[in-house]
């Protein structure tokens, strides 16, 4: 018998205000795989994300994490997972290191040779060392997010969410981050990336589902040995923009 997903959204409905945002929304993400889910403002891309992190439940349908819906264990689901959101909350006070050790006591997720792993993960997102022992409140966006890139780095899960992880970085700093989450899942790490940057998408994902108006419109794929073709993925995400989208 095959082990379930690690990520998987069936039917997922849900209403927010009355509106229904997610409309019958079904994919999966297996272990090894950037999956991007691609869609413009208001497409339902980040209310998928809270719905597999159990900030909203579904009016039907389902989201499980490994086979077991999110609501049957939601601290469970939540351990199984490390989220990056689209602009982290960071202290200002702290430095980059203090940050890191605090979000890591506070999830119980300290590594063993805990300087150590956050010297190494710093390292990977390329953050200047000269800038560690500086606090926050100095910081660029794109400082500021390779900072919570290495805090979803050291909690070392199977399962990682990006919330438009590449925003604030500069054109050097995304094609690093796009290595990154490659080798990443190539180690063997489910990986949903949420994102409306197209170009960014194909560059990085297996797969690439286009959301629309809280339906899942188009899927695309990768051949082997090859990425995904920007030029039909463009077409087709600006073809359902000018049909009009959900606010």
């Amino acid at each position: 018998m095959a082990a379930p997903l690690p990520l998987q959204a069936v039917d997922l409905r849900v209403c927010r205000g009355g509106t229904e945002v997610l409309r019958g929304v079904s994919f999966g993400v297996a272990a090894g795989e950037v999956f991007g889910l691609l869609g413009g403002n208001g497409a339902g891309k980040s209310t998928t994300l809270a719905a597999f992190l159990g900030f909203v439940a579904p009016a039907s349908g389902q989201v499980r994490v490994h086979g077991r819906e999110v609501g049957a264990d939601l601290a469970a689901a939540r351990r199984a997972m490390a989220y990056l959101p689209e602009a982290a909350s960071l202290y200002e006070h702290l430095d980059a290191r203090e940050n890191l050790r605090y979000f890591l006591q506070l999830a119980g997720a300290v590594p063993a040779r805990l300087d150590a792993a956050i010297e190494a993960a710093l390292d990977r997102v390329a953050l200047p060392a000269a800038a560690r022992g500086r606090r926050m409140a100095g910081y660029s966006k794109g400082m500021r997010q390779k900072v919570a890139i290495a805090l979803a780095l050291l909690r070392d899960t199977g399962i990682l969410l990006l919330d438009e992880p590449t925003s604030g970085l500069d054109p050097t700093a995304i094609d690093e981050f796009h290595a990154l989450v490659r080798g990443l899942a190539d180690a063997g790490k489910a990986i949903l990336m949420v994102t409306h940057d197209v170009y960014g998408a194909c560059q990085v994902a297996d797969r690439i589902g286009l959301l629309h108006g809280g339906r899942l419109v188009d899927q695309f794929a990768a051949a082997p040995g090859a990425r995904i073709a920007t030029e039909a993925v463009h077409r087709a995400f600006s073809a359902q923009a000018l049909a009009g989208g959900v606010a």
